[in-house]
């Protein structure tokens, strides 16, 4: 995948990694990059498509799949961030709305135009997917339900062109993450930086920033990316004919 005259969806893209993501597909070339927002957006560079887009909003996402003429990268950035204990369902049901079902759904009404483009699909996961944030139990669940499905869909979108990757970022110094005290974070420039490479570059694990490139080997090279290998073979021969 070579970012340059391809047309690239953002989710989430009025601020923080979103917004450094739409600046980074610009400066690759792409040839069009619509901006995925809850409120309305306006941009100086003539590339940019304003998309109004709440990811929970089926309506909203209708409209989107009918603006967007083709697509070759979606990149589901779209999230939400609370901290809890789990006592209250209610926020646990938003954690999941926004940070699962919408990634969810947004892929699911897009897979079309990627599927005719043979194009990739990257969700912004956190490293919370695969070790909890007790601090935010009910983001560290819906991240982990994401990274499930990300494992899912790859094996199941193999046959159909579509590259899909998850993006498994660690602490990035954005609003979200402006109520936890963690020295190192990283700016989200550099992480789009790095999530577009990796989506050139074809990785399916993209790890953005120096925190969780400290754990990229062992991820790789471990028993989890083993048995993923494993059911994704059971998968492609259950399926098979």
């Amino acid at each position: 995948m070579d970012i340059t005259g391809k047309a690239v969806l953002v989710t989430g893209a009025n601020r923080g990694i979103g917004k450094a993501l739409v600046e980074e597909a610009l400066r690759r070339g792409a040839a069009r990059v619509y901006a995925g927002t809850r409120r309305p957006l306006s941009h100086p560079d003539g590339r940019v498509v304003p998309v109004t887009l709440d990811v929970t909003d089926a309506a909203h996402i209708r409209a989107a799949v009918e603006r967007v003429d083709t697509l070759d990268v979606l990149v589901n950035n779209a999230g939400v961030l609370e901290f809890d204990d789990l006592a209250d369902r209610e926020l646990l049901d938003r954690m999941l709305a926004v940070n699962f079902y919408g990634v969810r759904d947004v892929t699911m009404a897009f897979l079309p135009k990627l599927v005719e483009g043979g194009g990739a699909v990257a969700s912004n996961i956190s490293v919370n997917g695969f070790v909890a944030l007790p601090l935010s139990a009910s983001y560290s669940i819906s991240k982990a339900a994401v990274l499930a499905m990300s494992q899912s869909l790859r094996a199941i979108l193999a046959s159909r062109g579509v590259n899909v990757h998850s993006i498994l970022t660690g602490p990035v110094d954005t609003d979200m993450t402006a109520g936890l005290e963690i020295a190192e974070k990283a700016s989200p420039e550099l992480v789009a930086r790095n999530i577009l490479d990796g989506i050139e570059e074809g990785a399916e694990d993209i790890f953005p920033d120096p925190l969780s490139q400290g754990l990229a080997d062992d991820w790789r090279a471990g028993l989890h990316k083993a048995l993923e290998r494993q059911f994704a073979a059971v998968y492609e021969a259950a399926t098979r004919g």
